[in-house]
C-alpha cells in the first residue's frame, strides 16, 4: 500500500529558494567564461585564415607579418613532452597515496608539499629549471625539452592531486570484491579501480594540460622562443603563449590582432583535446 507524502509549503518554499540560488550560482560563475570567450572570439576571428595556419612569424614590423604555424606546432610539442612526463608520474604518485600507503608520515608529507606546489607560481618552476639546467648548461642552453620539464613541474601536483580524489570516489566494495577473488593487489589496482576512475583520472590531466599550455614565464627562461619552424626539442622554439606575450605588446595593430587569434587557437586546440580525451575514455569505459 502507498502513501502519498504531504509537502508542506515551508519545504516547498525552502526547496524552491535552495533552487534559485543554485541556478543564480551557476549564471555568477558562468558569466566570466562567457564573456571572456567572446570577447576572444570577437578580437580573433578576423585574424583566423589559411595564411594564418600555414605561415611563419616574419618578424617584419610592415607588410606581412606572418602566422602562428611555428607558435602551433611548438605548443603542440613541448606540452606533449610535459604530458608524457607528468601524467604517468603524478598518476602513480595518487596510487600510491591512496592504495598503497595512505595514512602513513611518509604519505601526509608527500599530500603536504604537494599541496605546496600547488599555489607556487609559475614563474618560480621556470627560475628553477633556468637555475639547474640553462644556467650550468645541462644539455646546452635554452632548448624546447627544458620548457617541457618545466611545464611537467608545473602539471605534476595538479594531476596528483585530481587522480588521488578520483581514486577515492571508487567505492571500496569493488577492492573488496577484487581481492575476495583472489586478484592481487597490482591487479585490483589496474584492473578495478584505474579503469573505474577513468573518468576523473582524464579531467585532472585536461586541467593540467591546460593551464600548462598557457602559461608564458616558465617559457621565458628555458625556450626563450624562436620565429623559425623547428622540430628540434634541443632548439629554441616557438609557442603559442610567447607569440602572444611578444605580438600583443607591439605597437602595430596587425601584430596585436595575430595575438588575438593566437589565443583563440590556444583555447581551440585545448577544446579540440578535451573532447577527444572524453570521447576516448568513454569508449574505453565502455569496452
Amino acid at each position: 500500500m502507498s502513501s502519498i507524502i504531504a509537502i508542506s509549503p515551508r519545504r516547498r518554499r525552502t526547496d524552491i529558494f535552495a533552487r534559485g540560488m543554485f541556478f543564480l550560482g551557476l549564471i555568477l560563475a558562468l558569466t566570466p567564461l562567457v564573456l571572456v570567450l567572446y570577447y576572444v572570439v570577437v578580437r580573433g576571428i578576423g585574424a583566423l585564415d589559411l595564411h594564418f595556419f600555414t605561415s611563419d612569424p616574419t618578424g617584419a614590423f610592415f607588410g606581412d607579418q606572418g602566422g602562428v604555424r611555428s607558435a602551433i606546432l611548438g605548443t603542440i610539442e613541448i606540452v606533449a613532452l610535459a604530458t608524457i612526463i607528468a601524467v604517468p608520474i603524478g598518476i602513480a604518485v595518487a596510487v600510491y597515496l591512496n592504495e598503497i600507503d595512505k595514512r602513513t608520515k611518509i604519505a601526509t608529507t608527500v599530500r603536504y608539499f604537494i599541496d605546496v606546489l600547488t599555489g607556487v607560481p609559475s614563474i618560480v618552476f621556470g627560475l628553477f629549471v633556468y637555475s639547474v639546467m640553462v644556467l650550468v648548461s645541462v644539455g646546452g642552453g635554452f632548448a624546447a625539452w627544458k620548457g617541457s620539464v618545466a611545464l611537467a613541474l608545473l602539471m605534476l601536483p595538479v594531476v596528483t592531486r585530481a587522480s588521488e580524489i578520483a581514486l577515492a570516489l571508487v567505492p571500496d566494495s569493488l577492492r573488496e570484491a577484487a581481492l575476495a577473488l583472489g586478484a592481487p593487489r597490482w591487479r585490483m589496482i589496474t584492473r578495478v579501480v584505474l579503469p573505474t576512475a577513468l573518468p576523473g583520472l582524464v579531467t585532472g590531466s585536461l586541467l593540467a594540460i591546460a593551464r600548462a599550455a598557457g602559461e608564458t614565464a616558465p617559457l621565458l627562461f628555458t625556450v626563450l622562443g624562436a620565429q623559425v619552424l623547428t622540430f628540434s626539442l634541443n632548439a629554441q622554439m616557438n609557442s603559442l603563449p610567447l607569440q602572444i606575450f611578444n605580438d600583443v605588446r607591439a605597437p602595430n595593430p596587425q601584430l596585436v590582432q595575430r595575438a588575438w587569434g593566437a589565443a583563440l587557437t590556444l583555447i581551440l586546440i585545448i577544446l579540440i583535446i578535451s573532447i577527444a580525451a572524453r570521447v576516448a575514455s568513454r569508449k574505453n569505459k565502455l569496452i
